[in-house]
C-alpha cells in the first residue's frame, strides 16, 4: 500500500495536513517541495496533497508534481495548492479584495466528489491573501463564500481538486469529511 505524499510549501498548516491523514489512519509522508516526481513515484504515492504556502514563487516542484500525477492518482491541492493547480490549468490568481483570516461559511454549489454530503453549507477556517480570480478551463466551482467565488473546484475528468479553505484544521469541524472523501478516491 503507497502513502500520501503532503508536499509542503512553508505554510503553517502543512504539519496539521499530515496529522489529519494520520489520525485518519493513512500512512502519509510529509515533504518538502523539493522532492521530485520521480522520488515520489519511486514511492508508489496513492495520492498527493499539495499543502499551502506564502507565495506561488516559493512553492519548488509542486507544479510539475501536478502535471506528472495529473489523471494517474487524485491530487488536492489546498489554499496555495489550489491556487497552483488553477494557475497551471489556465485558471488565474489575484491578490484577493479582501483577504480572510477567519471563518467563513463555505456555501457549496456542487458536491462533486471531494463535498460529498457537505451540502448545503459548512463553516470552514480562511487564511489567504490571494484567491483563484478565474476558473482554469475543464473545471467546475464546487463552492464559494461571501468574500471568495472559487472556495472549490474540480477537474470534469481527472481526480483533481482544490479548495481554498483549510480543511485541516479544527476550526473547520467538516474538514476530516473533505480528507474521507479525498481518501476514498485515493482508494485508501
Amino acid at each position: 500500500m503507497g502513502d500520501v505524499f503532503v508536499i509542503a510549501n512553508r505554510g503553517q498548516y502543512n504539519h496539521r495536513i499530515y496529522r489529519t491523514l494520520k489520525y485518519l489512519g493513512v500512512e502519509a509522508k510529509l515533504v518538502q517541495n523539493t522532492i521530485t516526481p520521480e522520488e515520489i513515484e519511486a514511492k508508489g504515492a496513492k495520492g498527493i496533497v499539495i499543502g499551502g504556502g506564502q507565495y506561488l514563487e516559493s512553492s519548488g516542484n509542486s507544479e510539475e508534481i501536478i502535471k506528472r500525477f495529473a489523471g494517474k492518482i487524485p491530487v488536492l491541492g489546498i489554499c496555495l495548492g489550489h491556487q497552483l493547480m488553477a494557475k497551471l490549468y489556465g485558471g488565474s490568481v489575484r491578490t484577493a479584495p479582501i483577504g480572510e483570516y477567519a471563518e467563513s461559511k463555505i456555501i457549496v454549489d456542487d458536491e462533486d466528489e471531494i463535498l460529498l454530503d457537505l451540502s448545503p453549507s459548512f463553516e470552514a477556517w480562511v487564511s489567504h491573501k490571494d484567491e483563484v480570480s478565474t476558473l482554469p478551463k475543464d473545471f467546475i466551482n464546487l463552492a464559494h463564500s461571501n468574500t471568495c467565488s472559487i472556495e472549490a473546484m474540480a477537474h470534469v475528468e481527472l481526480p483533481l481538486y482544490g479548495v481554498q479553505f483549510h480543511p485541516e484544521v479544527e476550526h473547520t469541524p467538516r474538514g476530516p469529511d473533505i480528507f474521507k472523501n479525498f481518501l476514498r478516491k485515493c482508494g485508501l
